[in-house]
């Protein structure tokens, strides 16, 4: 094979690895169908269905009110804590739903922290609950609502700083408040990169185990599995998958429709701090609480109770388990950012060394992996490695099911999309003549890759690497079921602790994924930063 077949034939082979579990997973739905799938049909699907719509438009309208009101007010007003409300409001995205779910267990229980500290307070009997618990579907709305809505509110502020600064003029020379210049005019023209952001968000929340499972909330994710590991029918377990992949897939493609709609209005005319309006009083108050409660509740609420946690153990959670687990997490998080990291940059430079359509189209469904729950993808690997070790290895029984190396798979496929979009910043930044001028002087394929694009895409390279250590680390589902025997990480530490009723012990790998998970804030409120409008 030479080299210019390789280049052209890379972004194939990596398409077929990362669709072959979600084909296998799709092709059940060709097979049998057992009595599980029958009792399943007529007792337990309606729930399954009906509590996902539930939760997905529950959560879809609290960060999208989240999400736009926030953008809003940091974008417009001028009032004090905004510059730290700019990059702030992103916190919670270091929270990863399932730890905010068990932080407000243990705060909101009848005899959970919050109830107790109030009781105290206001010399009231043990029977009284203040709180109501937070284990039912409201629950899981108001978690995954604020640990999520940073997607609306990113995407949102972006957009409301692009609007035309005249256009909003002339809407006030018409007679509309500030409150209808939202509503009336600024909030439909942002409406694909709101509607982009939610999907998101729904694809987030379809995808959860953790949360759902914790709450006692009967999803498709709970629902896969249990019937894997409670009925032992991992061919229902897929099939009821399927379902959950397609509906995944209609929101992917919503989705991508809607980012590509993006762009409204023209950013020629953008807003300036003069046409901000200054806020004091009572006005100023209420701006500051509109973006200090998300805040509160997503981030400083659940890092209280954690470090609360923390405490009542006195550091006893400094254990060699905890150093074991964390070295593995460690491990395998920089094992795939930088697989991720490479893969990424050896297909982006494809597309741009041997240009084509059809590689740069098939380029762009290799991110569909981050879209894809971790539980399917684990339903769908485990099958995928079952079928290898039968072909590769029958002499040797089982080889690759049950391995670093499956999990490994598992990662890369998710977290792509992630140093992709790094690696395709970076390259954007680099000029087509670099390569012309490289060609001219001799150098081409490899060496290029190597001795000139390398050096010039090293931050990229960075940024993408930290962006996947910092999604692999928190993931649970395919960990857990992907998992070698015996192998443990910071997120299943967590899981086993929190299923567990221990709460304190959980403390200390749930701060650990949570101070990873600040990783990609970091790079985030800098690039906010630089978008304040001048």
């Amino acid at each position: 094979m030479n080299r210019l077949s390789f280049w052209s034939l890379l972004p194939f082979a990596v398409l077929i690895v990362f669709t072959a579990p979600l084909l296998i997973v799709i092709s059940s739905l060709l097979g049998d169908y057992s009595e599980n799938w029958s009792h399943l049909y007529e007792y337990v699907l309606f729930d399954y269905i009906s509590n996902s719509l539930i939760l997905v438009v529950g959560v879809g309208v609290v960060v999208f009110l989240l999400g736009t009101i926030t953008a809003w007010t940091v974008t417009n007003y001028n009032f004090f804590g905004r510059n730290i409300f700019e990059w702030a409001l992103i916190l919670p995205l270091a929270i990863p739903p399932y730890i905010l779910a068990y932080t407000f267990t243990g705060l909101f229980d009848p005899y959970g922290d919050a109830n107790i500290f109030i009781r105290e307070i206001l010399g009231l009997d043990d029977s009284v609950i203040i709180f109501p618990g937070v284990r039912n579907l409201y629950g899981a709305i108001i978690v995954f609502g604020f640990t999520l809505y940073p997607y609306v509110y990113l995407v949102s502020r972006s957009a409301f700083i692009n609007q035309s600064k005249s256009m909003i003029e002339a809407s006030r020379l018409l007679g509309l408040n500030q409150i209808q210049v939202f509503y009336k005019l600024a909030l439909p023209i942002i409406r694909p990169a709101a509607i982009g952001g939610m999907m998101l968000v729904v694809m987030e929340t379809l995808s959860d185990f953790g949360a759902v499972d914790h709450f006692a909330i009967e999803t498709f994710t709970t629902g896969i599995f249990r019937t894997w590991y409670g009925l032992y029918d991992i061919q229902t377990a897929m099939q009821l998958a399927s379902l959950l992949l397609i509906t995944v897939g209609i929101f992917y493609i919503v989705e991508k429709n809607s980012r590509g709609k993006g762009i409204y209005t023209s950013s020629n005319s953008t807003f300036s701090p003069n046409s901000e309006i200054v806020l004091t009083g009572f006005k100023a108050f209420l701006a500051f609480l509109i973006c200090f409660l998300p805040i509160f509740i997503g981030f400083i609420l659940p890092i209280l109770e954690l470090s609360l946690w923390a405490y009542e153990v006195n550091m006893a959670f400094f254990n060699d388990k905890f150093f074991q687990n964390s070295i593995n997490s460690f491990t395998l998080s920089i094992v795939t950012g930088l697989i991720c990291a490479g893969l990424a940059l050896l297909i982006n430079f494809s597309i741009r060394f041997k240009p084509s359509g059809v590689i740069k189209r098939l380029s762009s469904l290799l991110s569909i992996g981050y879209a894809v729950p971790g539980l399917i993808l684990a339903v769908g690997m485990v099958q995928l490695l079952v079928g290898l070790d039968s072909l590769v290895f029958s002499d040797l029984d089982i080889v690759l099911t049950g391995s670093i190396f499956g999990l490994l798979v598992a990662y890369i496929i998710k977290t792509y999309a992630l140093a992709n979009s790094s690696i395709e910043s970076g390259y954007e930044r680099i000029s087509n003549s670099i390569d012309d001028s490289s060609r001219i002087l001799g150098s081409s394929g490899w060496n290029m890759l190597i001795s000139i694009h390398t050096p010039l895409m090293k931050t990229a390279l960075l940024t993408s690497v930290l962006l996947v250590m910092s999604d692999v680390v928190k993931e649970l589902p395919a960990t857990l079921i992907l998992r070698p025997f015996n192998f443990e990480t910071l997120a299943v530490s967590t899981y086993i602790y929190a299923s567990e009723e221990r709460m304190l012990q959980a403390a200390a790998p749930a701060i650990a994924i949570v101070l990873v998970g600040l990783i990609p804030i970091i790079f985030l409120s800098k690039m906010i930063r630089s978008s304040r409008p001048t």
